[in-house]
């Protein structure tokens, strides 16, 4: 029970930082939000920091799940419009519902990451099957440096996700198509 505990809490937690931002996320507020009584986060992660981790691991879970997902369920893309398209589709998830909530705490805890290296260890970008799809497909398109240009088309991607993320608006397939062809040349 208690990992389902704090599955729920660091859900919780997720939302408050997405809603109020690090000076919100108390752990009063994670009781709040989570409906649970008074004291009941502060029992399982005795200190902000401790909460703060729970949320990070939690957070990369949910976005290797979905990561994981993504390149499990689609082939290697035949040609950059197909490659593109899948791309485009995970950057608007990332804008939209609960990945909206997720990508506004990711970057807050980003930002809190260069104070807090723990907290940078967790975050670091892992191996997954959305990963290994984008570099299988430039290994395939002859790429020099597959593994540096899917780094680097991803990093472009979360930049692009970002921007509209903090200035509004919809990420263009288009902007996509523009960011992989950049990866082909």
């Amino acid at each position: 029970m208690s990992t389902d505990r704090r599955t729920v809490l660091a859900d919780a937690a997720i939302d408050v930082l997405a809603e109020a931002g690090l000076r919100g996320l108390t752990h009063r507020a994670v009781d709040r939000a989570a409906q649970l009584p008074s004291g009941t986060t502060s029992a399982y992660f005795r200190t902000r920091q401790a909460l703060l981790g729970a949320l990070v691991r939690r957070l990369v879970a949910l976005d290797q799940a979905e990561l994981q997902e993504a390149g499990e369920r689609m082939p290697v893309p035949r040609n950059a419009g197909e490659l593109a398209a899948g791309i485009a589709v995970l950057a608007e998830r990332r804008l939209t519902g609960e990945g909206r909530r997720r990508s506004l705490a990711r970057y807050a805890c980003a930002i809190e990451s260069v104070h807090h290296p723990e907290l940078r260890e967790i975050l670091l970008p892992r191996r997954n099957a959305g990963r290994d799809l984008v570099r299988a497909f430039l290994a395939a398109q002859g790429v020099a440096d597959p593994d540096g240009r899917t780094v680097t088309l991803l990093a472009c991607v979360d930049g692009l996700v970002f921007d509209r993320l903090v200035g509004g608006g919809a990420v263009a397939e288009r902007e996509i198509h523009g960011l992989v062809a950049a990866a082909l040349r």
